[in-house]
């Protein structure tokens, strides 16, 4: 499942294409309408609509007078030295989940700077604050990782409020873009290594790239080492952005069997399991923002433990 999400666009387009023009005849015209591309892109912006990335946004009652339009059209830019600033779907609700988070997080602080004991949604906020610290931060950072706390909180909220918004109608989940998890774990990368060097030293942060190996094994241990800083946040990359996809693309496969089989028939079992997916989602989306935090914290936790481990021998 997975390795077919990792297929570059063009393929995923075409896979999708020739699924549903085996299916029906309509999707066959479609793509003899619109041409092999055009035809393609549309039906799969149909069909994926939560994943697939677009120039489009989708509003309730909003019709664009043009056909070849779906939806309204957020602003494009022209490219500037090779990069694209234009802003997409998944751009505005990752703009749009950071809105969220300064607005609510800001009143909620407010609230519960007033009573002493929080209650309602303040309340609700403060059981993951302490959630997060309790069971994340202190056990695998120590003491010392409460001054990251922010960054964690940080990490925690803006990946569950983006995983939640591709779960609302004509929303889309922006973790669901490997470039905006590629973004998170390159964060993620520097905060571990900057946690290391600043709980080690730049010395022994160097040091521990020789796995404390002869020197004449060095050329085979730094690599490694190296290669292995690097991997961590590539795992944390990858693990999010295929599990938030995974669910969307079981949905689909789910409500296709209805046109598979050419039956209403199936249409109450394929809703049936297509709504147990989707509470499942709902759990996920809480599920991967924790586990994204909690391996953040752990690999910031044994580089800031290594120091005290070398004190102790």
């Amino acid at each position: 499942m997975f390795s077919w999400i990792l297929l570059s666009d063009k393929k995923v387009h075409q896979a999708v294409a020739d699924t549903v023009h085996a299916v029906t005849d309509s999707s066959a015209h479609a793509v003899a309408e619109h041409g092999a591309h055009g035809g393609d892109e549309n039906l799969f912006t149909q069909l994926l609509h939560h994943i697939y990335d677009s120039k489009y946004l989708e509003i309730p009652f909003y019709h664009n007078p043009d056909p070849n339009k779906h939806g309204f059209e957020l602003m494009q830019f022209e490219k500037w030295y090779g990069i694209d600033f234009s802003i997409t779907k998944h751009v505005f609700f990752m703009w749009l989940a950071s809105a969220v988070l300064i607005l609510v997080l800001s009143w909620v602080a407010r609230k519960n700077l007033k009573n002493r004991v929080p209650k309602g949604f303040g309340n609700l906020v403060e059981v993951f604050v302490v959630f997060v610290r309790d069971e994340i931060v202190l056990p695998n950072m120590g003491k010392g990782g409460l001054k990251y706390l922010p960054y964690l909180l940080t990490n925690f909220f803006f990946i569950l409020v983006m995983n939640l918004l591709g779960l609302i109608p004509y929303g889309a989940s922006a973790t669901g873009n490997v470039s905006v998890t590629a973004g998170l774990a390159i964060i993620a990368f520097i905060m571990i290594q900057l946690s290391a060097i600043r709980a080690q030293g730049f010395g022994h942060y160097l040091a521990h790239l020789t796995g404390g190996v002869h020197w004449a094994l060095w050329p085979i241990m730094i690599p490694i080492e190296v290669l292995g800083l690097f991997t961590k946040p590539f795992a944390l990359c990858i693990r999010l952005f295929a599990n938030m996809t995974g669910g969307h693309i079981v949905i689909l496969a789910l409500i296709g069997l209805i046109f598979v089989f050419k039956s209403l028939a199936v249409a109450p079992v394929s809703v049936t399991f297509a709504l147990g997916i989707y509470m499942l989602e709902l759990f996920v989306a809480f599920l991967q923002a924790y586990i994204f935090t909690m391996l953040t914290s752990l690999f910031m936790g044994l580089g800031m433990q290594m120091e005290s481990h070398g004190h102790r021998h």
